[in-house]
Formats: structure tokens, sequence, C-alpha cells
């Protein structure tokens, strides 16, 4: 008699748990190699720009608003609090301070319990309380420690990265680190001191927020339009260097 093969039951439960052990840590290690090199510059190695800029971050954050709510919410705590995922996903009720306008935010990346104060817009922080009931979830001790956003970190990289491609936003970016760059970028061009935008990042080092200060802001360009406007006599007018009627140059020599 041949041998008879007999066929496991394929436990579907544990398959799922394992994908999402194998999903988890993979967003996980894509996180900490964006964070390793934060710090370092605002463009990477291919001379490609990181953060947002003023109108990326414009038509990403309008691009939300269209969502459902819970992802709305999400992707409006990144960017007006400059926190890195996990550390929004780690939010539950307690975190907020109502009448202060203040969410209080774990800082990953330290060796002791490290917690940082962020003021939040108003209309942001009563859009949190409709939706998720802050107030009165506060007032039980249970669900005062519930997460608002109860996702892998898989799902809300995919929650941001469809914002910004709602937004019209493409390249590096278009991720959440786009917010929390572009978040410390607009937070310093908009003259807020860099010892409070160092302790809003949650950054251990001024030098590492000082990175941001790289960026052309708006003031930088007001400052580089007085040279462009201003009348030189070893510089010859544009029309004068080409020459009537030769928008080429080439009869001009």
């Amino acid at each position: 008699m041949g041998a008879r093969w007999f066929r496991q039951p394929i436990d579907r439960t544990a398959e799922m748990a394992t994908c999402n052990i194998m999903s988890n840590t993979v967003a996980r290690e894509i996180e900490r190699a964006g964070e390793r090199c934060e710090g370092t510059s605002l463009y990477a190695a291919d001379g490609s720009r990181k953060y947002l800029n003023r109108a990326e971050r414009e038509r990403a954050l309008a691009a939300a608003e269209s969502l459902d709510p819970d992802e709305a919410l999400f992707a409006l705590a990144l960017a007006w609090t400059g926190a890195r995922v996990s550390e929004v996903l780690a939010l539950t009720p307690q975190s907020f301070q109502m009448e202060s306008g203040v969410v209080a935010i774990s800082t990953l990346k330290r060796r002791r319990l490290s917690v940082r104060e962020v003021p939040v817009p108003t209309s942001l922080m009563e859009a949190l309380d409709s939706h998720f009931g802050l107030r009165a979830a506060q007032l039980d001790p249970t669900s005062s420690r519930k997460r608002l956003w109860p996702w892998h970190r898989v799902t809300a990289w995919r929650v941001v990265k469809d914002i910004m491609q709602r937004g019209g936003v493409t390249g590096r970016p278009a991720c959440p680190r786009g917010f929390r760059h572009g978040f410390g970028v607009g937070t310093l061009q908009s003259g807020v001191p860099i010892n409070l935008v160092q302790r809003w990042l949650g950054h251990a080092k001024i030098s590492t927020t000082a990175i941001y200060a790289g960026a052309c802001g708006p003031e930088e360009r007001e400052i580089a339009g007085r040279f462009w406007n201003h009348p030189s006599p070893a510089r010859a007018p544009l029309h004068e260097i080409l020459g009537p009627g030769d928008p080429s140059g080439a009869g001009r020599r």
C-alpha cells in the first residue's frame, strides 16, 4: 500500500498574526532608517528634498480633510505636532490637556522616559474631542488609556501616502517624515525660537534642529530680491545685452 499523505489544516489566525508582526517589523525598520538620517541634511544623497514646502503642506492638509475622520485627524496630528508616526499612534485621551490646548508626546529614541508638550491649534483640539470624545474618555480610567488610532505603522504610512497622492505631492517628501521635516522648516521660518522647535520635535541636540534653518524661506528670498532689483553700474539692462529685436543675443557680440 502506498504511503498516505495528510495535509495539516492551515491556522489562518496564526498566519495573519505572523503577517502583521512581519509588516510591523518592516515598517519599524523603515522608520528607524529614516530617523537615523534625520539630522544630517534636508536633502538626500541624490539631491532630492526631504521636507514638505509650504505649498505642498497646504495641499496635503487640504487633501487630508476630504478623507475619513480617523485618517484625516491622524494626518493633521502629524502635521501640527511634528511628531513621528509611532509617537502619534501612541496617543491616548490622557495625552491631551484640553483647556491649555497641549498634547503630551512620549519621545522615542530615549533611554529614559521623556515626554514633551506640544501646543496644537484650537480647531484641531476641538475636532479631536468631537470625534473621539476626549473629555468623556478622560473621566474613565480604562478609556483614557486606549489609543486613538489602534493601527499598525504600515496602515499609518499607507494613509499618509494616500493623502500625499491626493495632494499631488511626490518624491521623498511624500511620506510621514515629510510632515515632520516640514514642521521643523515651517516653524523656524515663522519665527519660532529654535529652542522651542527643538523641544517640540524632541531633539536631544539643538544642532539637529539647526539643520532646518538651512531651508530658504520667504524672508531670505525677500532679501535676495533687494539684490536682484538694485541697479548696478556694472550691469547693463537685459535688453541692452541682447540687443533690440534679437532675443537670442546672437546679433550682439
